[in-house]
């Protein structure tokens, strides 16, 4: 079982295996069909299209009508039926891939396990890996029967922005920002309408997981990296600007054998929808 990452000559020994659901994760946040385009231009046999806006996420607002972020995690249920859409059941391995280093597949990852599934990883190196290493793309289509897995206790934690205004006060909980450094410290803002951070976070730019090659860092190297950041996993809560490259620092963790850290889903789109809630900016 395969719980983290796998590389792309091991994926490409299980493309038949009817165990195994492949599943493309590409997107772009400035252009919503490139997804989708860029599957059916081609992609890795079997494997099925995940929509990060609408298979991947909820609505943005509540029904109270409060707005609940970017991209906000979708209804279990909801979930549960897009991945029995996939062919997923219980016994079933996912692999989740993109063209952006994990960024998005790290979401699906984290979803996987936010429904108790632990048997998923994300392809180390993405597109970018399976490439380099000769491998073939295809254009048509999988079509696989309607899976059955089941809801089981979720194997991660989430905090909600009412938690995290709780701790503006006692500190209990050490924030991890997965924005690139700029837009953490309020500079060059141009996709939520407010710049800055959450006070009291610290920044960790999801893209520093990783290697030249795209690929995630060496274990120990990003147990020392992210321990330093981080703290003890088990107070630290992870978020960004919506709640999916946060999933990419919770993946490294997991590599780094740091587990327990938190997601914040609403993240900075959802903290700064409300002007009473304060705003720091400049470095941590």
């Amino acid at each position: 079982m395969f719980t983290t990452l796998i590389d792309a000559n091991t994926l490409s020994q299980h493309l038949g295996d009817p165990k195994w659901v492949i599943l493309d994760c590409r997107h772009d946040l400035m252009n919503p069909d490139f997804g989708r385009n860029s599957f059916a231009e081609g992609h890795i046999q079997n494997a099925q299209f995940a929509n990060i806006d609408t298979d991947l996420s909820g609505p943005k607002v509540g029904a109270d009508g409060v707005f609940r972020g970017r991209h906000p995690l979708p209804e279990r249920t909801a979930l549960i039926e897009a991945l029995r859409s996939w062919g997923i059941n219980d016994d079933s391995q996912v692999v989740a891939y993109d063209a952006h280093g994990g960024m998005f597949a790290a979401r699906l990852w984290w979803l996987l396990r936010w429904v108790g599934h632990g048997a998923v990883a994300v392809l180390d190196g993405g597109l970018a890996s399976w490439n380099a290493a000769g491998l073939p793309l295809v254009t048509p289509s999988a079509a696989r029967a309607r899976g059955n897995l089941a809801d089981k206790p979720s194997l991660v934690r989430t905090v909600s922005v009412g938690d995290l205004v709780e701790n503006l006060e006692g500190k209990r909980l050490q924030v991890i920002d997965a924005r690139a450094n700029d837009r953490f410290r309020g500079e060059n803002e141009t996709i939520d309408p407010v710049g800055g951070h959450i006070p009291g976070a610290r920044n960790r730019f999801f893209k520093d997981n990783l290697q030249a090659d795209g690929r995630l860092k060496d274990a120990a190297t990003l147990k020392q990296e992210l321990s330093e950041i981080v703290g003890a996993p088990e107070k630290a809560v992870m978020q960004c600007g919506s709640g999916v490259t946060a999933c990419h620092n919770l993946l490294a963790l997991e590599v780094a054998g740091l587990t327990g850290a938190a997601l914040y889903p609403g993240s900075w789109s959802e903290w700064c929808a409300d002007s009473t809630r304060p705003v720091a900016t400049g470095p941590a």
